[in-house]
């Protein structure tokens, strides 16, 4: 530190890697279950001197005056201290709201459960009825955090606004991730458009074998769970057969996961361990954390696959890059890319004969089923992004309000969404942008694999070497970065509506 009370950058970015490090592991400790409760805030007062107003004007300053991948590094490391201050500010508050939700309990049948339980139970209840029984008593409790959840929105946008000097949160947003959040929507609702008789045909069938002749014409949410499981293919694709084959499936591209000391597999089932599979980075290459929950069905298969490939991005970056370049990004859109080309193997119906010994008319089959589900995800962010531009542009007016979430989700999917579902159904930072940037930029990614490599793509070592030359460079390029070498536009979608419409 020096004399005027900051860090240096380079100290800045030494400390933080410290700190991350810390709060990565409580934040897998408390997804996990290990911990019943979150201590985040004692962390981040342990570094209290990392996020203040001093820092951050010394870091912009910094920026001001350097150039090249200097100015980058220096831009990620300014934002991550603006984001610092405002969780410096809140986490306190943060930390009792996730408690509070980690010790609520609702009652279904007599039976008492957390509501990460009942959350994890929707996927695996075989009866329509029950499943809208429990969805309501799940529904119901997780809404009454809203208002908590809102107040924390607010003064996290308060907060943001005054360090960045932006009081326009999509405009903030856009300038972060270097794009316009409305032209990608549009693009994105014009590719929407132009596969949405694929998806009507393939909506009705799948929904007719998943969900059952007595299905609601709209089923609820709460079914999509047990949809996206494809639980009447079960008994094809086990839970105790997941793991040996998703590994043996990297294995083919050179990958030897089970084998990475970098990459710490926990794939245990607990009471409280989110149902939601993801990667925690605390320290990559060297500390990167792959966590699912298995429940049965090709969903296991897929979760596994899609965060292998963040795994593998994370575990295979050059360990002599700045840690800027090993941990930072702009946005998530980077490494979403590899998490989704990765899982794109599941979507081969070579993958499916080959592994489960299927018929190829029953491998074609199961691997259509695996295109729907894309199709009704893609659907699903679209529909979420627009109402998210929405609700950010009219924040500053109405602070925030659910006007349109149901609507848009519903009419983009035909699945019936309760609007109280709107705020924790947000993650922060226009996420759903990135999500949505990745399925374009896989799919073209997807398209140049073929074209180069071949139709067996999906197994071959030199896809593996490919990908393996996109993970050493870490975090530093951007998606649109990928697209320029790919030889697309950003917004390229016609690999991405090629795959949608092959749905028949």
């Amino acid at each position: 530190m020096t004399t005027t009370g900051v860090y240096t950058p380079l100290d800045f970015e030494q400390r933080l890697k410290q700190f991350l490090y810390e709060s990565s592991e409580e934040g897998r400790a408390v997804r996990v279950g290990e911990k019943e409760t979150s201590e985040q805030a004692e962390i981040v007062a342990r570094y209290a001197d990392l996020f203040t107003r001093d820092q951050l004007d010394a870091l912009r300053e910094a920026e001001s005056a350097a150039g090249g991948d200097e100015r980058e590094q220096l831009y990620r490391l300014r934002k991550v201290c603006e984001g610092g201050i405002v969780s410096a500010e809140l986490v306190e508050r943060e930390d009792e709201l996730e408690n509070r939700q980690l010790a609520a309990r609702l009652t279904f049948r007599d039976e008492q459960m957390p509501l990460r339980t009942a959350q994890a139970k929707l996927a695996v209840l075989h009866e329509y009825a029950d499943r809208e029984e429990l969805g309501d008593v799940f529904a119901d409790l997780n809404a009454t955090f809203n208002e908590d959840r809102l107040e924390l929105a607010r003064a996290g946008e308060e907060l943001s606004a005054d360090l960045s000097g932006e009081p326009d949160p999509v405009a903030r947003n856009e300038e972060e991730k270097a794009i316009s959040l409305r032209r990608l929507s549009s693009a994105l609702s014009e590719a929407a458009a132009a596969s949405e008789q694929a998806y009507l045909r393939m909506r009705e069938s799948w929904f007719e074998r998943v969900l059952g002749p007595t299905r609601d014409e709209q089923p609820r949410s709460y079914h999509m769970a047990y949809v996206r499981r494809l639980s009447p293919l079960e008994s094809t694709y086990t839970k105790e057969r997941a793991t040996d084959v998703c590994l043996a499936t990297l294995k083919e591209l050179g990958f030897d996961l089970a084998g990475d000391p970098n990459i710490k597999p926990d794939l245990d089932d607990r009471p409280q361990k989110a149902p939601r599979a993801c990667v925690i980075a605390s320290d990559p290459p060297t500390v990167v954390h792959l966590i699912t929950r298995a429940q049965g069905g090709l969903h296991d298969y897929q979760a596994f696959l899609h965060e292998a490939g963040h795994a593998l991005h994370y575990a295979g970056c050059d360990p002599s890059l700045p840690y800027t370049f090993r941990r930072l990004s702009r946005d998530h859109a980077l490494t979403e890319i590899y998490s989704y080309i990765v899982e794109a193997i599941s979507r081969e119906p070579g993958w499916h004969a080959l592994h489960f010994g299927l018929s190829d008319e029953e491998a074609t089959r199961n691997a259509e089923a695996t295109t729907f589900l894309e199709a009704l995800l893609y659907r699903r962010y679209t529909a979420k992004l627009d109402f998210e531009l929405d609700f950010w542009s009219r924040f500053h007016d109405d602070g925030g309000t659910p006007d349109g979430y149901a609507e848009k989700l519903t009419a983009a999917t035909g699945v019936r969404y309760r609007s109280d579902g709107f705020i924790s159904d947000m993650d922060a930072g226009f996420y759903s942008a990135d999500y949505l940037r990745a399925w374009i930029r896989s799919s073209q990614l997807r398209a140049k694999l073929v074209e180069e490599v071949g139709e067996n793509w999906w197994r071959s070592p030199e896809t593996g070497e490919r990908l393996r030359a996109l993970f050493f460079e870490g975090t530093k390029p951007s998606s649109e970065e990928i697209a320029a070498r790919l030889g697309f536009d950003p917004l390229d979608t016609g690999p991405l509506l090629h795959e949608l419409n092959s749905i028949s």
